[in-house]
């Protein structure tokens, strides 16, 4: 068993890149999506050094390996996205943690943080497209739907959560 007093989390470097995308692809894959949707999904899945410089990225370490991370970006206006409609707003883009370490606490760990560094920032609400299997999540940690979304899938819908700060 994990001990999350254990956990420390900490700013994601220019080295976290490799690491990080492989946890997006990995928890991803732990719900047996289709093989295509990934390669529509690569981009946005793929953590690169100009995505942590831009943005906001913690990683969670235990043991001194990184199980998992999240992010908060900035749409300083509405616009689409490949037929999603993106809010202004700050978003909670990824949150991600190596499917072994699920259901352990770490998520809600990870968003207590990103609410802490939010307050600390002034930031007072995060928007969220939750993945369909992580709705459960995402009503336990107090975010609320708002409305469903166009997905980066065809013909799929998204629900788009909100949570207050």
């Amino acid at each position: 068993m994990i001990e999350l007093n254990k956990i420390q989390i900490s700013k994601a470097q220019n080295s976290d890149t490799d690491v990080l995308t492989d946890i997006s692809f990995a928890a991803k894959k732990h719900w047996n999506y289709p093989d295509s949707y990934y390669d529509l999904w690569r981009d946005e899945l793929t953590i690169t050094k100009e995505y942590i410089l831009q943005n906001i990225v913690f990683k969670a370490l235990y043991m001194d390996v990184v199980i998992g991370f999240y992010s908060i970006t900035e749409n300083k206006e509405d616009f689409y996205s490949g037929g999603t409609f993106v809010k202004k707003g700050f978003w909670l883009e990824h949150l991600f943690i190596k499917p072994e370490y699920h259901k352990l606490g770490i998520g809600a760990l990870l968003i207590n943080h990103a609410k802490q560094v939010s307050r600390d920032l002034g930031i007072t609400d995060l928007l969220i497209f939750v993945d369909p299997y992580a709705k459960g999540f995402y009503d336990k940690v107090g975010a609320r739907y708002l409305y469903d979304s166009k997905s980066s899938i065809p013909g799929r819908m998204i629900p788009v959560y909100g949570l207050r700060i």
